[in-house]
């Protein structure tokens, strides 16, 4: 267990010190005044409510944030409030994240409304549920599902909030799964180029959005924070759900293998070296070990097989099943049923204040992906055996007390 905490350097910290005492403002940092919205004429800016203060607050009364508190995060099928959920993480993004911007003197406003709003459109059931939702979708209209690309429609398609594009762009563009040593930004011009980046995605799925690339330092911050979240966590609650054992060895030396060091030390290495620059970086020995630390994560953890297995046995065959039964309820055009109850007029109540909401006239198979994207874990096995009262299908979770032995009198 390797609990080596670094240190910023002598000649980092005394500049980081200097630069504040003398009111220096960094020059890559994006500024307020040039934030970008669909509608300029709405949100404006005050001094009570900046640009990005103003999309942090759109996002955190938005309907969806509170779901995040029942969404998996990795590990699924567990009543234990000690495993993170989806809503711990985004906390944990935007905490690590305004951490290093604070270092490197960035937009911390624009740093929160991108990590708080990075997940929302994510799926019950984290990344299975995300796979599981793809193939249905690419099976029936040949586009792809991507999390990060969801949360951008929901935002700024389905509920129409007007966020900022600056805002939208870095949670399209946040995805944690690719990281680089170098995350240097590329400029957008507007929103007719995000959109063309979102169809993209849709079209071609893990090939575009590899490709993308964040247009604001603020962006790339958040991007590989969303790796420095989820590493040292992983293991954590790995541990907690039996998955490892304290014995399981990790061997990652650079940043350390438990979750205090991990997020210790490559903040200190990004701020070493990006300060001052154009561009966010890793060293070249600990950009290494990042990509170690996520292959054993893979290796020892995320490709357990009884895990994937019950994903696959249980999970899949739910997301098959209620697929076409909401889209059979959306061909009747019976408004009781529950996808209109649920989710058509509850989205046409909250988008009134936007302006004419033309949702109803959305791909019926689109319509469907929404609203189960839309589920929490508990939401999705409540309405699954409403639907499906027979089912075969059935959930068993971990208790709280699985590993004790009650004595009764």
């Amino acid at each position: 267990m390797s609990l080596r905490y670094n240190q910023l350097s002598e000649e980092i910290e005394k500049k980081i010190k200097a630069d504040r005492k003398s009111g220096y403002v960094n020059p890559y940092r994006f500024d307020d005044i040039n934030a970008v919205r669909r509608d300029m004429s709405r949100d404006r800016a005050t001094v009570l409510r900046p640009a990005f203060c103003r999309d942090t607050e759109k996002i955190l009364y938005f309907p969806y944030y509170n779901r995040y508190a029942d969404k998996t995060q990795v590990f699924s099928f567990y009543h234990n409030d000690d495993i993170t959920r989806r809503a711990l993480h985004v906390q944990l993004v935007s905490r690590i994240a305004r951490n290093i911007g604070s270092l490197l003197g960035l937009n911390l406003d624009l740093i929160e409304a991108i990590a708080l709003g990075h997940d929302i459109g994510h799926p019950p059931f984290g990344h299975a549920g995300e796979r599981f939702l793809s193939d249905l979708l690419y099976n029936e209209i040949g586009e792809y599902f991507n999390h990060n690309v969801n949360s951008v429609r929901i935002l700024d398609t389905v509920f129409k909030r007007n966020i900022t594009l600056q805002t939208l762009d870095g949670i399209l563009c946040h995805n944690g799964e690719f990281e680089c040593q170098k995350y240097e930004p590329v400029s957008l011009s507007g929103f007719p180029e995000l959109d063309k980046n979102v169809d993209a995605c849709n079209r071609l799925g893990d090939m575009a959005v590899r490709r993308l690339v964040p247009s604001t330092l603020e962006g790339c911050v958040v991007r590989i924070c969303d790796i420095i979240a989820y590493i040292g966590k992983d293991r954590q609650d790995a541990r907690i759900a039996k998955i490892i054992d304290e014995n399981t060895r990790f061997s990652t030396e650079e940043i350390g293998t438990e979750n205090s060091a991990i997020i210790n030390n490559l903040i200190i290495d990004i701020v070493e070296n990006s300060y001052g620059k154009s561009y966010i970086s890793l060293s070249s020995a600990v950009y290494d070990d990042l990509k170690t630390a996520k292959k054993e994560n893979y290796e020892k953890i995320y490709k357990k097989r009884d895990i994937n297995e019950a994903y696959e046995r249980t999970i899949a065959p739910m997301f098959r099943d209620m697929y076409y039964k909401l889209l059979d309820y959306l061909a009747t055009g019976d408004e009781t049923t529950v996808i209109y109850k649920h989710h058509i007029k509850f989205i046409e109540d909250k988008v009134k204040y936007y302006g004419e909401c033309d949702y109803r006239k959305e791909n019926p198979h689109k319509i469907v992906v929404d609203y189960i994207a839309s589920m929490t874990d508990d939401y999705f096995i409540d309405l699954y055996s409403n639907l499906f009262p027979d089912r075969k299908n059935v959930i068993e979770y971990k208790s709280y007390f699985s590993d004790c032995d009650f004595i009764r009198e």
